[in-house]
C-alpha cells in the first residue's frame, strides 16, 4: 500500500477516534449529557461571518474606516440553555485545549525519538520543561518581576525557548552540533533548573500550591483564547515538521550516511530543534507539565504503524489528542478532580512497562 493511502487510512481512522473520544468526553461531568446533545451544542456554537459594516474611528486625530463582521449561526437545534452553555462554554475549551496539547506533546516526540534515535527520548529532552517550569514558578513567586504584562503562560514559553537555546549554543561548536552532546548538555541543565526550581519553591509561601498545581499539570480554567492561541500555532509547527519527516527517515541512517544523500544535516538538526522546541513550548505553556503523553504515544504508533515518520507524525499527533482528552476525562471524573499529569503517569508508567516485557522496544 503506498505510503499517502496508508497514512490517510490511518488518519482518518485516528480522526474518529478522536471525535468519539471528544464527544463522549464532554458529556461526562456532574451533569450527564448525552453526545447527540453535545454534537447539537456544539453546532450551535458554530458562527460564520456573513457582513462587513464600516464605521469610523479617530486614532490620534486621523478618522480612520474600522471593519465590524457580522455573525450568523447557521444552526439553531433545540438544546436546554443549561446544557449549551455547559458544553460550549465549560467543558469544549478544556477538551479541545487538551486534544491539541496531546496533539503538539506527541508531534514533538516523535521527532526527538527520530532526532536522538532513541525510542526512550520524549519532547523534555534538551530541557524544554524545565525550563517552562522555571520561568512559571518564578513569575507565580514573584510577578512583579515580570514587565510587560508578560502573564504566566508568557512566562513559561520565553523560558521555555531560552533553555532550548542555551542548550543549542552550549551543544554546538564549529557549526557543528552532536547529538550526544546535544544530550548531555540537556541532562546537565534539566539538573541545574531542577535545583533552580528546588529553590523558588522553598521560598514560594503562600503560593506554594499553586506552584505545585500547575507542575503537575492541568487544563482547568482552559478559555477559548487559549485553544485559540494554541490552535493557531501548533498545526502551523505541526506541518513544518511533517515536511521534514523523509529528512527524518533519512537521518535515522545515520549522519555521515544521510549527508550522502544530500541531506544538509546540519540546517536539518536546527530546524528541527526549534521547531519542535516551539511546539513543546506552546504546548507546556498553557498546560504545565505534562509527562508521558511524548514518550508513549510515539513508540506505541510506531509499533503499530513502523518508523516511517511520513506516517508516525500524523498518527501519533491525532493518537495524542485523543490519549491526553481520554485521560483528562478520567482525571475531572472522580470525586476529587485530579491535575492530568498525575493520571497519564499513573497509567503510562504501567503501560509502558508492560510494553517493555512484551514487546521489542525498537530502535527508532
Amino acid at each position: 500500500m503506498r505510503i499517502e493511502t496508508r497514512t490517510g487510512v490511518w488518519s482518518v481512522a485516528l480522526l474518529v477516534v478522536l471525535a468519539v473520544v471528544v464527544l463522549v468526553s464532554a458529556g461526562i461531568g456532574p451533569v450527564a449529557i448525552t453526545p447527540s446533545t453535545v454534537a447539537k451544542a456544539t453546532l450551535n456554537g458554530v458562527a460564520v461571518p456573513a457582513s462587513v459594516s464600516f464605521g469610523q474611528a479617530s486614532v490620534a486625530g486621523v478618522t480612520l474606516p474600522t471593519p465590524t463582521v457580522g455573525y450568523v449561526h447557521p444552526f439553531s437545534f433545540p438544546v436546554e440553555g443549561s446544557h449549551q452553555t455547559i458544553v460550549t462554554t465549560i467543558r469544549l475549551p478544556r477538551i479541545l485545549l487538551g486534544a491539541v496539547v496531546g496533539f503538539a506533546l506527541a508531534t514533538a516526540g516523535v521527532v526527538m525519538q527520530g532526532f536522538f534515535r532513541n525510542p526512550m527520548a520524549d519532547p523534555s529532552i534538551i530541557g524544554v520543561s524545565s525550563g517552562a517550569a522555571v520561568g512559571a514558578v518564578a513569575f507565580l513567586v514573584a510577578p512583579f518581576a515580570f514587565p510587560f504584562g508578560l502573564g504566566l503562560q508568557g512566562a513559561a514559553f520565553v523560558g521555555a525557548l531560552l533553555t532550548a537555546f542555551g542548550v543549542y549554543l552550549i551543544a554546538t561548536e564549529d557549526g557543528r552540533t552532536p547529538v550526544a552532546t546535544l544530550l548531555l548538555a540537556g541532562v546537565a541543565i534539566q539538573t541545574f533548573l531542577g535545583a533552580v526550581i528546588s529553590f523558588m519553591l522553598l521560598h514560594s509561601g503562600e503560593s506554594l500550591r499553586q506552584v505545585t498545581y500547575w507542575l503537575m499539570g492541568h487544563l482547568d480554567n482552559a478559555s477559548w483564547g487559549d485553544v485559540t492561541v494554541a490552535a493557531l500555532l501548533v498545526p502551523l509547527l505541526f506541518f513544518v515538521l511533517l515536511a521534514y519527516g523523509r529528512d527524518l527517515n533519512v537521518l535515522l541512517l545515520g549522519e555521515e550516511d544521510a549527508h550522502s544523500l544530500g541531506i544538509e544535516v546540519e540546517r536539518t538538526k536546527r530546524v528541527l530543534l526549534a521547531v519542535s522546541s516551539l511546539v513543546t513550548a506552546a504546548a507546556v505553556a498553557v498546560s504545565g507539565v505534562i509527562g508521558f503523553v511524548g514518550l508513549i504515544v510515539p513508540h506505541v504508533m510506531r509499533l503499530l504503524v513502523g518508523p516511517d515518520h511520513r506516517i508516525l507524525l500524523p498518527t501519533s499527533a491525532l493518537a495524542g489528542a485523543a490519549f491526553l482528552v481520554a485521560t483528562d476525562t478520567l482525571a475531572r471524573s472522580g470525586t476529587a478532580e485530579l491535575p492530568v499529569g498525575i493520571v497519564t503517569a499513573a497509567l503510562g508508567a504501567p503501560f509502558f512497562l508492560y510494553l517493555l516485557r512484551t514487546q521489542e522496544v525498537r530502535s527508532v
